[in-house]
């Protein structure tokens, strides 16, 4: 089947100054927005709970932002950055932060140029001894390039990293990342290293707003996504449909998904990287029906929830998981998903309420807005716009409500 999709369709003037560059002081006082089937009203987001649906099930991405990036030198003096995007070798997350000694992960290379051969590296001092980082360039590809790191310091790669590395703030900030970074551009609920970007729309949430939600009655699940550097890719092609999607991997607990199940019609996902996940589910159950496993080797393909029959609900999809995965004697699932969410006639299987950030002009995500809430993401946005509302990662929220 072709599939078109004119990226110009969801492009929108988006004024430098829109842009937040910082965090407000209060993590709850950022401005609401309410669509609601048509309606859009604005509030706080202190007050969130006031427009969920009683007993509604929230749904957290708990996967933390690592200080990704590091700042090495050449014997030249040549400042080179590596920004470490997802482990090689071990491939698996957990492993690979576990490491020590060595540890071999896919990079982007900062000023690339000047780092055609040979080692580069940093000495820094670990528990009061001197030690040395050295890196070298194992394998270059076109944007990335798989770079192996090898330190003398009796400590994990994940430890390395908290020593060393700076945390990625999105690019479109333009500026260093700051002390107040460390601990605004990470959710309270952070708990499993493995993002170089934040799932923002978690990043309003308190530990005193979850805990009055919780008495009030809201449910709250989690799920691992580790967020990757092609969030923040822009699509290039004219036709979004031709944009290659990044492959992000995730993590999902049986537990999770027997409460996913008692409460379909009330699940609130908290951001896009939520919403890529429990969507993503209905892919894997459908490989349960056709193929009596889920196949989870396999990544998610682009288009693949979109040739799943319609009347293969959410309901069954996570019912069809469960009984899986408790006939095989399961507690989680792992995959990865290249799923890409379009107004292209996507059908969303599970998730029922969005929350989320504003986001980019001609971006994956404003293309997710597009195919939950239609031509009307230009009312939302144009509402966003004319009524101060402050953009991007740092920015306010949205609540998003529509008959599914």
């Amino acid at each position: 089947m072709e599939r078109h999709i004119d990226i110009n369709d969801y492009n929108y003037e988006l004024p430098d100054e829109r842009i937040a560059k910082f965090p407000l002081e209060e993590r709850t006082s950022s401005k609401l927005l309410v669509y609601d089937r048509g309606t859009i009203t604005e509030s706080r987001f202190a007050s969130v709970a006031e427009y969920l649906p009683e007993g509604a099930m929230l749904v957290f991405n708990n996967t933390r932002v690592v200080r990704a990036r590091v700042v090495m030198h050449k014997a030249s003096g040549a400042r080179i950055e590596v920004f470490c995007l997802e482990p090689h070798r071990p491939a698996d997350y957990e492993r690979a932060f576990q490491q020590r000694g060595e540890s071999e992960w896919s990079c982007i290379v900062g000023n690339l140029k000047k780092w055609k051969e040979g080692e580069v590296g940093i000495d820094f001092e670990y528990k009061g001894e001197p030690h040395t980082l050295r890196a070298e360039i194992v394998e270059r590809g076109t944007r990335e390039h798989i770079v192996r790191m090898r330190w003398s310091a009796d400590c994990t790669f994940g430890e390395l990293l908290e020593e060393l590395g700076r945390i990625p703030i999105p690019p479109y900030l333009n500026r260093d990342s700051e002390d107040i970074d460390n601990t605004r551009y990470q959710t309270v609920y952070a708990r499993y290293e493995g993002s170089v970007a934040a799932p923002t729309a978690g990043l309003h949430f308190t530990p005193e707003l979850i805990a009055s939600m919780r008495e009030r009655g809201f449910g709250f699940e989690e799920v691992t996504l580790h967020v990757g550097a092609g969030t923040f890719l822009p699509v290039k092609d004219e036709d979004a449909a031709q944009h290659p999607m990044h492959t992000e991997h995730f993590v999902v607990t049986l537990k999770t998904l027997e409460s996913l199940a008692e409460n379909i019609a009330k699940i609130v996902a908290v951001g896009t990287t939520s919403v890529r996940t429990l969507e993503s589910l209905a892919a894997l159950a459908w490989r349960v029906r056709e193929q009596g496993g889920p196949s989870t080797e396999r990544v998610i393909g682009q288009w693949e929830l979109y040739d799943i029959p319609a009347e293969f609900d959410g309901k069954e999809a996570l019912q069809t998981l469960i009984d899986y995965m408790r006939a095989n004697g399961l507690e989680q699932l792992k995959a990865a998903t290249q799923i890409m969410i379009t107004p292209l006639g996507y059908r969303f299987r599970i998730v029922r309420y969005i929350i989320t950030n504003f986001h980019q002009p001609k971006s994956t995500l404003l293309l997710l807005v597009g195919a939950y809430v239609g031509d009307d993401w230009h009312k939302i946005y144009d509402y966003a716009l004319s009524h101060d509302f402050r953009f991007l990662s740092y920015g306010d929220s949205s609540l998003l409500k529509v008959d599914l």
